[in-house]
């Protein structure tokens, strides 16, 4: 059973639902089956006052997570508690224009990036990079929505 919740902070207005699918789909590529993780929506001020608290970095970013698995202790009942991820909506709505694509895209590949970052990926080098991209696209690629634009 995956269990998750996402709360709203910051009033987007849009329709989510089509994350239910992005996250199962990559929690099966991930072949994880009980888990418990929670998304939350925020505005430029709140990610960058996190990013400043938390990282050090005083700017505005598009996706943290905090991965709560580093702790043994996190688990009941077999169940994984994977962590919070936090999105940006105001910078995810940058990038989707900046990117030329769908905020359904842009919102789904940070949710994807958030989540693979809460199941250990990263990617501080090439060869990380090169593994939690590829994750991420396979995930995206499997609905129409999600999937990247083609450039003709």
């Amino acid at each position: 059973m995956i269990d998750y919740s996402i709360t709203n902070e910051y009033g987007y207005d849009k329709d989510y639902q089509f994350l239910d699918k992005v996250i199962k789909d990559t929690m099966e590529l991930e072949k994880v089956e009980n888990a418990n993780f929670s998304i939350v929506l925020v505005s430029n001020e709140k990610i960058q006052e996190i990013n400043k608290n938390y990282r050090g970095i005083d700017r505005v970013t598009d996706v943290i997570s905090f991965a709560f698995e580093d702790n043994p202790n996190m688990r009941y009942n077999n169940m994984r508690f994977l962590g919070e991820i936090y999105i940006c909506i105001p910078r995810m709505q940058e990038q989707a224009v900046l990117y030329g694509h769908s905020e359904v895209r842009e919102l789904a590949f940070l949710t994807v990036h958030g989540l693979l970052h809460l199941l250990g990926y990263d990617h501080q080098t090439k060869e990380e990079e090169e593994v939690m991209f590829k994750k991420q696209e396979e995930v995206l690629d499997k609905d129409e929505k999600t999937r990247r634009v083609s450039e003709i």
